[in-house]
């Protein structure tokens, strides 16, 4: 492991870095440490997925659903994902959706992703009579207006390019640090995202199979990274969202205490390598924080997310 750092740092300094787009945030106040192309609507590949797990997470907090609940997955998950299938998935498979939602998470599952969502979509409410699958993705766009994501478009759960001609899902850095700032604020993303292994149990026919996952995340446990989501398509390159949290500051006024969360986003799209690169932010935007706060943490409506 400290070789692999010694390597990603010396990369760093010689200035490799080719990110489309690239944010840094810290996550208590929302405050832009620095982006470049930050607003830029791009492609994010498997990112997606962590849209479609707010979804979930809040359908089980808010609405009281259930994740230890199973769902089947459907011959369209099979078809529409184009083969690419880790888990070996086959239609009829039954999984729990805490199971479907570490697929996602860790293993950046597709196959999983539509299973989840057209679970989800029969569940939730459905006014324009929308297919189960088209359903949960209204919902993820729903949650983006809401999160003020204006520069985000879904068109499906998992992240995958369309076929050329038809239109073209993204986001961009800005927004999706907007939304790993609201997944932060919940119960239940963190503990996810920061497991490095994972194992699921698929019911098929009589037999209960354990399938052992691990999470596409590389740089887990490296620099105090605990998560959060990876991907990577041929149009989008690839793309990193990575969270770094590091010991509380604690000020003592009189018998006052002062706690203040020390944790940085780096969102990194179109990039070429995103653990050099998604490292080298990390490192890079605990520097200007570290700056920042020695100056007092100045903060401006402007300057936030």
């Amino acid at each position: 492991m400290q070789v692999l750092r010694l390597i990603l740092l010396t990369a760093m300094m010689a200035g490799v870095l080719h990110a489309e787009s690239s944010i840094i945030v810290d996550n208590q106040t929302g405050r832009v440490l620095e982006g470049v192309g930050q607003n830029q609507k791009l492609p994010i590949a498997s990112l997606t997925k962590l849209a479609l797990a707010m979804v979930t997470i809040d359908w089980s907090q808010i609405k009281g659903g259930n994740l230890d609940e199973t769902a089947t997955v459907p011959e369209q998950a099979i078809t529409s994902t184009g083969g690419i299938n880790p888990l070996a998935l086959q239609a009829g498979d039954v999984l729990t959706l805490r199971d479907l939602l570490y697929s996602c998470l860790l293993a950046s599952d597709n196959v999983a992703a539509v299973t989840l969502a057209h679970h989800l979509g029969r569940i939730l409410p459905n006014a324009t009579g929308l297919d189960p699958v088209g359903n949960t993705v209204a919902n993820m766009n729903a949650l983006a207006r809401q999160l003020g994501m204006r520069h985000t478009l879904f068109l499906n759960p998992h992240g995958l390019d369309t076929p050329e001609g038809q239109a073209r899902p993204y986001s961009s850095a800005a927004d999706l640090a907007r939304l790993t700032r609201y997944g932060y604020s919940k119960s239940g993303l963190q503990f996810y995202v920061s497991q490095t292994t994972r194992e699921i149990h698929i019911q098929r026919g009589l037999a209960n199979l354990a399938f052992q996952i691990t999470n596409t995340n590389k740089l887990l446990g490296t620099d105090h990274i605990d998560g959060v989501k990876t991907g990577r398509t041929s149009s989008a390159g690839d793309c990193i969202i990575l969270t770094s949290e590091h010991t509380p500051d604690v000020v003592h006024q009189g018998d006052t205490v002062l706690t203040t969360p020390r944790r940085i986003i780096v969102v990194l799209l179109g990039g070429m390598n995103r653990e050099q690169e998604g490292l080298g932010l990390i490192q890079h935007g605990w520097a200007i924080y570290n700056d920042w706060a020695a100056k007092g943490r100045p903060t401006k409506v402007s300057n936030c997310l």
